[in-house]
């Protein structure tokens, strides 16, 4: 995309074909086997469809997974996010199960509820915002499907009667008898599953430490990140009685840009930090920034930042390997982290630029976040 920016071409005129995707798909190997030469834990996808723009391309992230798993021997794999209202319940946890087992117990599970309408609706389901009926539609949705996940997963038969799913249907005939349980095959080498979820909203955030599933947050101010990774633990400990050490089952997702001088690095990360932007913005990803720094008052709905002001929120970090790692450490200290995703790659850069990130945090930063880490 080498008119990444914001004077490129607007995003719903672009247009890209197989030849980009093959070539977007390459670069994935190539990811992997350099993550995992470098010491990284996993790589984690995305599932999005149709997007003829060339943005996100993995419609099938458990898939990919697996592929990829082939060509490494030890990186685990997970998706921010499998978006779950998009299949069937039964398909998805059939799918993982068989990846987790073919991979040797390597596949990490993220779910989420999608954002994007153009991806939901020809695949049966709705989304919408502000709890409006197609947002609670889909949340009351996604909620059902992963009480049935956990069923097929974690029980050797299962059934299921919600208000949109009846496991295994009524009257099924097999063979002369009446089928009235079902059992997943196979199930994951590894069970009980983590899941994996954003948090967004205080409602999600309350099902989230309700359900036990961990948290990951992106895209926060620093402010506000501070506030709701404590609210989690403070749910989980109404919830379960448990007192969560203070990164224990969350983690936080961190868009960085790594130059040998400052200004390299913002001249890397402009482009396509505002064609990230000019994609997304307008579905109310910068809901968790905020106008007032220090308070957290909430950031006008669908505004677009600038980079300056991305970086002043915390959500980028941009700058030297010195820069950055420290930030980073402010962060680790902050908040106790345990487990910590990079974002090294934005619209408009190439495979050489996106494996020099992964190098520089891996050689550069990563040795000090050990030495600090509690513990350590």
């Amino acid at each position: 995309m080498p008119d990444a920016g914001a004077d490129g071409t607007p995003p719903q005129d672009r247009r890209y074909g197989q030849a980009d995707f093959l070539k977007v798909y390459a670069d994935l190997e190539a990811y992997a086997q350099a993550a995992e030469a470098l010491g990284y834990h996993s790589l984690w996808l995305a599932e999005h469809h149709f997007q003829h723009e060339g943005y996100e391309v993995v419609p099938n992230a458990i898939l990919m997974a697996a592929f990829l798993a082939a060509r490494t021997s030890s990186l685990k794999f997970g998706a921010m996010f499998n978006v779950l209202p998009q299949w069937h319940p039964l398909r998805f946890a059939e799918d993982f199960a068989l990846a987790d087992v073919m991979t040797g117990g390597r596949m990490l599970c993220g779910l989420g509820r999608g954002t994007v309408p153009r991806e939901a609706e020809p695949l049966g389901t709705r989304v919408g915002w502000n709890n409006d009926p197609d947002d609670a539609y889909n949340r009351e949705v996604f909620e059902e499907q992963v009480q049935i996940l956990k069923l097929a997963w974690h029980n050797e038969t299962f059934s299921h009667a919600g208000r949109h799913y009846r496991l295994p249907p009524q009257k099924i005939d097999d063979r002369g008898r009446g089928v009235s349980t079902l059992t997943l095959i196979p199930k994951p080498l590894h069970t009980p599953v983590e899941i994996w979820q954003p948090i967004t909203s205080p409602p999600t955030a309350d099902y989230v430490a309700r359900e036990r599933n961990k948290a990951v947050f992106w895209f926060h101010n620093r402010a506000v990140l501070k506030r709701n990774w404590q609210h989690y633990a403070d749910l989980v400990e109404a919830y379960h009685g448990v007192r969560l050490r203070p990164g224990q089952d969350r983690q936080v997702v961190l868009n960085i840009a790594i130059g040998e001088t400052h200004a390299q690095a913002l001249a890397m990360a402009r482009p396509g930090h505002d064609e990230f932007w000019r994609f997304l913005g307008p579905y109310g990803w910068s809901k968790a920034y905020a106008d007032d720094l220090n308070q957290g008052k909430p950031w006008a709905y669908g505004r677009i930042p600038s980079l300056e002001e991305s970086i002043a929120q915390g959500a980028w970090l941009v700058g030297t390997a010195d820069e950055v790692g420290d930030q980073v450490l402010d962060l680790q200290h902050d908040l106790g982290l345990e487990y910590l995703s990079i974002f090294p790659h934005f619209p408009g850069m190439v495979r050489e630029q996106a494996i020099d990130q992964l190098e520089r945090f891996s050689s550069q930063i990563r040795p000090r976040l050990l030495a600090s880490a509690v513990g350590a």
